[in-house]
């Protein structure tokens, strides 16, 4: 197949359990225009270029009419990360003020106690078993929990899952507007979410408590005050991505450690490298591949390339965590690498919003998984992979101790 076709070849779910000699391939060609009228993009000093490239929009209403993904412009109300400066930056701050330093410096460190009394929980409910699943026993319920605790969102709602799951379908860049009942459950899950956060947002306006989403809700900083569309929408984004990315990193990194004895040996000898091993990790298996909603907003050139006002561009970030060019051992896990400036939770504006969360979430949870499952080994290798090319990650992960 030609590399106009590279794009279709990685997003193959038979390429999902090792889409790399692809990233490989990509990366010798720079910039490969696809038969869709997409331009993908895979070194990292082009990636990380273009995540920083002012002309770069991640509104999709710049992108031209009939290619991908522009019949999803104006599909309703956007969150931050589907939009640009200055509205990007207004809402970003905004919510920013509930999670982060300045203005809430401890929001995440003062759950240190909390995250370990869960992991200890989750780790304790293993005990004795001879087989678990790694996503469902653990990597799943654990940075749910956590979302919900720190949003203020009750855990025990049954419909998250199957919401969750809805929607990150319909972020699949494979997805077009032919797929209509996939479109109609997406549709379903984004309108049956939003009452429910609409219904908390207005209980939190009554009775606000110490959580996050009360926080928001009341809020009125510098920028004035979010209103409930807003909220809404935007308390949506940070409940899945708070959570899926999440639950990747810890996947992918006991499916790393698993494949590597010695490196997982290690760590459990020196427990102090896990927040370098975790970078690794981000680097070496990041939980999301592909960002697929940019568009230049004038004619840009790549390597080369004129790549059109309106176009398709998608920033292979997986690739260029891989580029031999800026990583010495590209392919190789190093736990301990230095000047380790990956991409595997974004760069510039739209990086990760919650990456202090899931650093610290990843480091407690793969510590304490180490270093209380015994012996523990593969059951199948590759594991079966969820279907979606950008969050990739295992459906589940079947491993046996004792």
């Amino acid at each position: 197949m030609s590399r106009a076709q590279l794009f279709q070849r990685i997003t193959d779910q038979a390429s999902r359990p090792n889409p790399y000699p692809l990233y490989e391939e990509l990366r010798e060609t720079r910039v490969a225009p696809q038969d869709n009228g997409s331009y993908l993009v895979g070194r990292y000093y082009d990636v990380m270029a273009l995540l920083h490239d002012p002309r770069i929009s991640s509104d999709l209403h710049n992108r031209g009419p009939g290619l991908p993904g522009s019949d999803r412009a104006g599909d309703g109300p956007e969150s931050f990360l589907k939009l640009d400066p200055p509205e990007h930056d207004r809402l970003r701050r905004l919510t920013t003020r509930q999670f982060g330093p300045p203005h809430s410096p401890d929001r995440i460190d003062s759950m240190r106690g909390e995250l370990a009394t869960l992991v200890t929980k989750l780790v304790d409910g293993l005990d004795g078993k001879e087989r678990i699943d790694i996503v469902d026993d653990f990597a799943y319920p654990f940075p749910v929990t956590v979302i919900c605790r720190l949003l203020g969102v009750p855990h025990e709602e049954p419909r998250f899952h199957a919401w969750a799951d809805a929607l990150v379908a319909a972020i699949d860049p494979r997805r077009t507007s032919a797929d209509n009942e996939q479109v109609k459950v997406a549709q379903k899950a984004q309108m049956e979410m939003a009452m429910f956060m609409a219904g908390l947002i207005e209980d939190r306006r009554r009775d606000p408590g110490d959580d996050m989403l009360s926080g928001l809700a009341n809020d009125s900083g510098p920028d004035g005050q979010l209103n409930t569309v807003e909220l809404v929408t935007n308390s949506i984004l940070l409940f899945i991505a708070g959570h899926e990315t999440t639950v990747n990193l810890i996947t992918n990194g006991m499916l790393t450690l698993l494949r590597n004895p010695d490196v997982l040996e290690r760590l459990r000898a020196e427990p102090q490298l896990m927040p370098q091993a975790v970078e690794e990790l981000l680097r070496f298996e990041p939980p999301v591949h592909l960002l697929g909603q940019r568009t230049p907003i004038v004619d840009i050139e790549i390597d080369g390339v004129t790549v059109p006002k309106g176009s398709p561009l998608v920033l292979a970030l997986a690739s260029a965590n891989r580029d031999p060019e800026r990583f010495v051992d590209a392919d190789k896990f190093v736990p301990n690498r230095a000047d380790n400036q990956h991409v595997g939770l974004g760069s510039g504006i739209h990086s990760c919003f919650g990456a202090p969360l899931a650093r610290l979430e990843g480091q407690m949870a793969l510590a304490e998984l180490i270093r209380r499952l015994p012996n523990p080994r593969l059951v199948e290798d590759p594991p079966p992979y969820r279907p979606n090319p950008v969050l990739r990650g295992p459906r589940h992960l079947l491993v046996d101790c004792g």
